[in-house]
């Protein structure tokens, strides 16, 4: 993670009152199936988009295989390669550790990143898991909270899971701005139940993300307290159809 701006910097800049929020699954950086990588594309299309926030899940912070076999496998973290120049800040929470490398999720932010901790919750050891929570310095604002998100893919996991997430945002301060993003897993909607009632989802009601060459399942979500989505899309049509097994959901984010 790059150096935060110092505070005199942030103090003389004009107050930030909306922000373009992003959230994938990258799937590694390959296509479906994993038929083909895919990351330099996918990097293309998400700077088109020109988010201030991007919320990533399953990016490889390394993988040797893959390195030796890709001849375009970037030679930096995947994160710190899809941030490349436009966001200057980034945040990565490992969470599965193998022989061959590891992945996890990643925040890219163009505002400072002033903390960040990535919290276990895994269940048992059988998915290793992660919520990656980040401190925003975000002008004219005291702080700005994001947590990026990949639960389970076992019920009573992301039941349990949940309530962790819950935890972590009773310990927010309750006047801050708080973004949720990520890939939730949750096609039968009982997560939503229980998250709904403490904060808003961006589209209203989930929406549908996966597979994403024809989306049914709504496993995606951007969630918000003290703030507001005034638009929200899923980015179903070519090229995003054609560049990981999830689509993205952006959102306009009033702070």
């Amino acid at each position: 993670m790059n150096t935060p701006l110092p505070g005199n910097l942030l103090d003389n800049a004009a107050a930030v009152h909306r922000l373009t929020v992003l959230t994938l699954n990258v799937h590694k950086g390959f296509t479906f199936f994993n038929r083909r990588f895919i990351l330099p594309e996918l990097r293309e299309a998400v700077r088109a988009t020109g988010a201030d926030l991007v919320f990533l899940q399953e990016v490889h912070g390394s993988h040797e295989q893959h390195a030796e076999r890709h001849p375009t496998w970037p030679q930096t973290p995947q994160y710190e390669f899809l941030a490349d120049s436009m966001w200057p800040q980034f945040a990565y929470g490992r969470n599965a550790v193998y022989p061959q490398g590891d992945h996890g999720n990643a925040l890219l932010s163009k505002f400072p990143i002033s903390e960040y901790d990535n919290r276990d919750v895994s269940i048992h050891g059988n998915e290793q898991r992660g919520l990656l929570h980040c401190r925003l310095q975000v002008p004219g604002h005291d702080q700005v909270h994001a947590v990026c998100v990949h639960l389970g893919l076992r019920e009573a996991h992301r039941q349990r899971q949940i309530h962790l997430l819950l935890e972590l945002l009773d310990s927010l301060p309750p006047d801050a701005p708080v973004i949720i993003a990520g890939d939730f897993n949750d096609w039968r909607l009982k997560a939503d139940a229980v998250l709904s009632e403490h904060l808003t989802e961006a589209f209203g009601s989930p929406a549908r993300s996966f597979p994403a060459r024809l989306p049914l399942l709504r496993l995606d979500r951007i969630y918000l307290r003290n703030a507001r989505a005034s638009s929200a899309k899923v980015l179903a049509k070519y090229p995003w159809s054609h560049l990981s097994d999830h689509v993205p959901l952006v959102a306009e984010v009033a702070l």
